[in-house]
């Protein structure tokens, strides 16, 4: 029989389900897979507002973020919290009901409501998911988990620091779609004709169009992809657009992210974890216009470790970034490049697959 897997999930920023559909999809012709989000079944009204809160503190305050974040630093999630108890309660009904062989975990506070839910019940496999680079949250660290799976050798570095045993830690890469492997990429000795950029603005662009124009400034193309900000961006861009005939595409929602990425020779986004490390799996440098405090900074240093992108958060900054990558024949594009074909985890979702697997078919100890 196939292992049944569970896999908990959180819509608060992408990269939570990011992580858990693309682990989801490589697992599944092997595993019997449920993904599910037990803080929207356990009281789905106060998720969406909790969740559109999180958008709109992260967008628009996120000064405001940064201390709620390192706040958690000091926050026990060993002990119930009497204002999520519903969620806890979906976590038990998960496990009741589907009675997984192991869980994985890609927000950090379920594996410490897991890890209650066996007092009782047969204990399996605890593995988390840890979505973000670098700076990570102690809620990650302190968790009851017995395997981590991250994204890098710096962030290795960093949990071991912490007290996290080697032995439960697998540098995998992030979860990106498995098409990522299958994709064709640019070259670094690509002629750039033209120089191709995808633009993903965050719903606080009121310089939106500066930004657009200031990568237009030299010989390049854009793809704008509004998302989920498409009604209330959507007029302005394509104002604009009259302006720059045959240089600007206008996208909405699109499910063809890694196409994009790997057809495009920069990005220009927000420093999100599933961003940052879909951009490396494509091989596409990447300018971060927006960064929010705290898990986010993690990211940026990543791409700065990895000398593959870098922080231009003003159009000015972004015109001269876009100048200093073509500048020379785009000397330091290419350079970037060529760092990238040896960082990128293309196949990340696929290790991580067969790495749970191999931890659920293996003999457990008895309790």
């Amino acid at each position: 029989m196939k292992p049944k897997i569970l896999i908990l999930t959180a819509s608060f920023g992408d990269g939570h389900n990011s992580a858990a559909r693309h682990l989801a999809e490589a697992l599944r012709p092997d595993a019997d897979v449920l993904v599910a989000d037990p803080c929207h079944l356990g009281n789905p009204r106060i998720n969406r507002f909790l969740c559109r809160t999180y958008r709109e503190i992260t967008t628009y305050t996120p000064i405001i973020w940064a201390w709620m974040y390192r706040s958690t630093d000091q926050q026990d999630f060993s002990r119930p919290l009497p204002f999520i108890d519903k969620t806890e309660d979906a976590v038990a009904d998960l496990l009741d009901q589907f009675k997984p062989d192991l869980v994985v975990n890609t927000y950090p506070i379920y594996p410490y409501m897991v890890e209650r839910q066996f007092v009782g019940r047969r204990r399996v496999p605890v593995v988390t998911v840890v979505t973000d680079s670098i700076e990570i949250n102690a809620a990650w660290t302190r968790s009851p988990s017995d395997h981590f799976l991250i994204t890098d050798q710096h962030t290795r570095e960093g949990l071991i620091t912490q007290k996290i045993p080697a032995e439960k830690i697998q540098v995998i890469g992030f979860p990106v779609s498995p098409r990522f492997e299958e994709l064709p990429k640019i070259t670094p000795d690509d002629s750039l004709d033209p120089f191709r950029i995808l633009f993903f603005p965050t719903a606080r662009s009121p310089h939106v169009n500066d930004i657009i124009r200031a990568a237009l400034a030299h010989d390049t193309r854009i793809t704008v992809v509004l998302g989920r900000n498409l009604r209330r961006l959507y007029r302005k861009v394509h104002q604009l657009k009259q302006s720059f005939p045959g240089r600007i595409r206008i996208k909405g929602w699109t499910r063809k992210v890694p196409e994009l990425l790997s057809s495009h020779h920069l990005i220009i986004g927000k420093a999100g974890g599933a961003t940052v490390h879909e951009a490396i799996a494509a091989q596409c440098p990447m300018l971060v216009h927006h960064i929010v405090p705290g898990q986010e900074e993690g990211n940026i240093e990543l791409l700065d470790r990895f000398q593959t992108g870098s922080l231009a958060t003003s159009a000015p900054a972004i015109k001269q970034a876009i100048g200093d990558l073509l500048a020379d024949n785009a000397k330091l594009w290419r350079e970037q490049k060529r760092r990238l074909t040896q960082h990128a985890r293309p196949a990340a979702a696929r290790e991580a697959a067969a790495f749970i697997l191999a931890t659920a078919n293996a003999p457990q100890p008895k309790p």
